[in-house]
Order: structure tokens, then C-alpha cells, then sequence
């Protein structure tokens, strides 16, 4: 698929002179006809060209593409009903420039669009145009306030306990094995044998429910996991086998749940990994531990009440002061996105989202992080009450003193013994 990029096409005068006529007066238009109007050609096609190829058959407009993407996210529509909606809706084909003729496209388009996005590294490529338009209206700016929060993004796995990890992770192996190489599956293995435990996802089991059983079913599905990674590695198998994504969790989740030993005899011991402070070889720390053999990356974490597997979110956004009721002057526009391990603590991640704030261009002066960004109570007390202090400041404080008393107001103050102690006569 090719991409000669073009202007966008102005909206077709009979749909212009609709969009006119329904919205007249006080009625107030539709995002899709607002960001047209407002913002114009907001997403051009050189910026997407770099993801499709000089020559072959002619794909639709990639910077249009984005914004149906946008618009797709606000509404909260499937693929399908975005197309349907390029097709049918007086709006969309208005900010896209259409005509009412335009049949549009099939909705397989976008998920194959969203695929080339990511696989070039575009991926911020719409934030970043649509702050560079805002920055030429006036709306960003560099300085000023921002404050940065995280929350959690579930990973699109089943969660799995440590008992249901171990063996997902083995039949997840087998599965990989079976339709990268199904020959040597059938020479190395008793395939009947195998399938009798693994046909089925673990956690669909009823599992045991003492102890000694859940340690007794998990040593087997180690000893099955070591005996196939044995197969795996034996001189007579592939070698190209042992680098499959499935066989290298397996290798790891059995590393990290179980111990193995060899005796003087040469048995080999296979043991049960317990937490350290209950006597047993202690566990890797959550940063490192495997929490699907399906998704490598996603860790089990806790922020506050929330328990989840899966990633953090980090959103930073201007911020203005304003009075109980009142809006603020600009509004707060989304500056940065994310997405971070969910063991990484808040703190961590805002070096890397000030290097991106940085080449944005709209750099704080004064960056509030979010209750989960200090090591502690302190700095959450502090974004607090600075904030508090801003917005009285605002409401009614310079009006009665005739000063900006928010130049007053030191973000960076940190609380605690030591600065009153500083602070304090000699």
C-alpha cells in the first residue's frame, strides 16, 4: 500500500450548508464539525507517510485515518461502527472533507492502519501535532502548571495464581511446540499422555484445595515442565526450538517458582519455592516475576486500594487555578501519555516524562506529581497544599490584598523536621 500525501479536501458545499442549517443558533455542533472548523488540517499525510510505501496501490489518507481514530476513541466505537460512521454521518464526513458520495472504506482499514502506526514508532505522533497546533493557538504553553497522575491498565490475560501460572505455563509451551514443529512433538513425546493434563486451560480446573495437594499438583507440573524443556535441549532436537517465546517463559517461570537440586546419588530434588520470611528459598521480587506466559511484561501490583495485573498509565495535563464553580480561563489540555511496568514506582517514571515535556516544548515551571509519586505522605501533602493555596489565591485572596499571592507559593518546599529546624533562629 502506497501514500502520496495531499491536502485534505474542504468540506463539500452541500454538506457545509447542512451542517450550517442544523446547528444554527445556539445549537452547538459536533466535536467532529468543532475540530475541523477550530483546529483545520490537523493530522497531515506527510506526517504519517514514513509508515506506508512509495509505490503500489493507493491507501486512503493516513492523516484522515488519524482522525477517525480520535474520533472512534471518543465515541467509544468499534471498527465497524467507525466506518459506518465515515459513511453515514453528516459530521464525521464534514471534518474529513468528504462528499456525500464518498463510500468511505472498510473497516479492516484502521486496525491495519493503527498496526503500521506502531510498527514505525508513530505512535505519538497525533499528540504531538495536536500540541504543536494548541501551542500555536495560545492554549499551550511552556511553564506554567502541570501535574502528572497514574492509574492501572488491566493486561488482556487471566489473571493466573502461582499454582495455575505453573502450569498454564507449561501447556502454553506445549501448545507453541505443537505448531511450530508437530513431527517432533509426535516422535519426543506420548502425545495422549500430555494431552489428558494439558487439553484444557488450567484455570478452567477445579484446583486442590489443601495445601499439600496445590504443592503436590505443583511439583508436578514442574517436573512435566523440566522434562519438556529436557526434550527441548536434548543433541538430536531443533536448536531453533529452544528460542520460542513460550519455551523461554516456560524456562523462567520454573526458575523463579521452583529450586532443583542434585544429590550426592545423582536423584535430582525438585522443590517448591516458599517466601523467605516462611522459611523457605524466597521468591524474585515482583519487578522480575512472570505473571502470564502469555504477556512477559505484565506484573501483578498495588496502588493504594487498587490490585491489579498489568501496567500503570502516567497522564500529565496543564492545570489552572480556578474558583469553586468557575472555569478556568484555558482548559487543562493532556500534555504526555505513559505507559510504564506497573511495579515502576510514580516517582520513577517523571525524569522520562520531562524529557518528553522537553521536546514538546511546554516544560512546566510547576509540576504537582500525584499521591503516588512521593516515597512517602510527605510529597502528596505537599501538591495538596499547594494547590489548595493557588486556588484560594485565585478565588479571593489577590483581589482582597491586590497581589498575586500565588508568586508566593514555593512548590518545591518540603515539609518536615529538617526544614524547621533550618528555618528556625540559631
Amino acid at each position: 500500500m502506497s501514500v502520496q500525501p495531499q491536502p485534505w479536501p474542504q468540506p463539500g458545499p452541500q454538506i457545509a450548508a447542512a451542517i450550517r442549517a442544523m446547528y444554527r443558533g445556539k445549537r452547538e455542533a459536533p466535536l467532529a464539525v468543532q475540530v475541523r472548523d477550530r483546529l483545520g488540517e490537523l493530522f497531515p499525510d506527510a506526517a504519517f507517510a514514513d509508515a506506508f510505501g512509495r509505490s503500489g496501490k493507493p491507501g486512503w489518507s493516513p492523516g484522515r485515518l488519524a482522525l477517525v481514530t480520535v474520533l472512534q476513541k471518543t465515541a467509544n466505537l468499534t471498527d465497524r461502527q467507525a466506518a459506518d460512521e465515515v459513511r453515514e454521518n453528516l459530521a464525521w464526513k464534514y471534518a474529513l472533507g468528504l462528499s456525500l458520495e464518498d463510500p468511505g472504506f472498510d473497516h479492516s482499514v484502521l486496525s491495519e492502519f493503527r498496526s503500521r502506526v506502531v510498527t514505525h514508532g508513530l505512535e505519538e505522533r497525533a499528540l504531538d501535532l495536536l500540541l504543536e497546533r494548541l501551542r500555536e493557538l495560545g492554549l499551550v504553553d511552556a511553564g506554567g502548571s502541570q501535574r502528572t497522575d497514574s492509574t492501572h491498565i488491566v493486561a488482556a490475560v487471566r489473571d493466573l495464581n502461582r499454582l495455575e501460572l505453573a502450569g498454564e505455563s507449561v501447556r502454553a509451551a506445549l501448545n507453541a511446540l505443537a505448531a511450530a514443529c508437530p513431527d517432533w512433538v509426535d516422535q519426543v513425546l506420548v502425545v495422549e499422555d500430555w494431552s489428558r493434563r494439558y487439553a484444557d486451560r488450567i484455570d478452567t480446573w477445579r484446583l486442590p484445595a489443601s495445601k499439600a495437594k496445590q504443592d503436590t499438583l505443583a511439583l508436578d507440573y514442574a517436573k512435566d515442565g523440566y522434562t519438556l524443556l529436557h526434550a527441548v535441549y536434548a543433541h538430536g532436537s531443533p536448536a531453533w526450538l529452544r528460542e520460542l517465546p513460550a519455551v523461554q517463559s516456560l524456562r523462567i517461570v520454573l526458575v523463579q517458582n521452583n529450586t532443583r537440586t542434585t544429590a550426592g546419588n545423582g536423584h535430582i530434588r525438585v522443590k517448591r519455592r516458599e517466601r523467605a520470611e516462611n522459611g523457605g528459598d524466597g521468591l524474585p521480587p515482583g519487578p522480575i516475576r512472570l505473571a502470564s506466559p502469555y504477556d512477559t511484561d505484565t506484573r501483578w501490583s498495588a496502588k493504594r486500594e487498587t490490585f491489579w495485573n498489568g501496567y500503570k498509565l502516567h497522564v500529565s495535563e496543564t492545570c489552572h487555578p480556578q474558583a469553586d464553580g468557575d472555569r478556568p480561563a484555558r482548559p487543562n489540555i493532556i500534555t504526555n501519555v505513559a505507559t510504564t511496568a506497573s511495579t515502576l514506582p510514580d516517582s520513577k517514571a517523571l525524569e522520562a516524562i520531562h524529557q518528553v515535556l522537553q521536546r514538546r516544548r511546554p516544560l512546566p515551571a510547576r509540576h504537582y506529581p500525584g499521591r503516588g509519586s512521593g516515597r512517602d505522605g510527605v510529597r502528596s501533602f505537599q501538591s495538596q497544599a499547594v494547590a489548595f493555596h493557588l486556588k484560594n489565591a485565585v478565588a479571593w485572596a489577590n483581589e482582597s490584598t491586590g497581589e498575586d499571592l500565588a508568586k508566593q507559593v514555593d512548590p518545591g518546599f518540603v515539609h518536615g523536621p529538617a526544614t524547621l529546624q533550618a528555618l528556625s533562629p540559631s
